[in-house]
């Protein structure tokens, strides 16, 4: 894995959870990523998982060294946890 603090590659283990498990079909994969950002991530999960993916991420969130995260310009290594919206307060 590449060290992406300068931008290049990265493979990073995405984990999915409740309805972001529905939509990917699976609990986690490794995906690489030849921009280790947020937003590269977000673009790759909308390509491979289409609409129901899409639903998720709207209102759901990212996981990001043990920090929620929406910003696109977010480096990524090591894991990602997708995170659907929660109800409750």
């Amino acid at each position: 894995m590449a060290d992406s603090a300068d931008g290049a590659a990265a493979t990073v283990l995405v984990r999915y959870f409740a309805a972001a498990e529905g939509a990917a079909g699976r609990q986690e994969e490794r995906i690489q990523l030849a921009d280790a950002t947020l937003g590269a991530l977000r673009a790759e999960l909308l390509a491979r998982y289409g609409a129901p993916m899409e639903l998720v991420l709207r209102s759901g969130s990212f996981l990001v060294d043990a920090v929620v995260s929406r910003d696109p310009e977010r480096r990524v290594t090591g894991t990602v946890d997708v995170l659907p919206p929660f109800a409750g307060g």
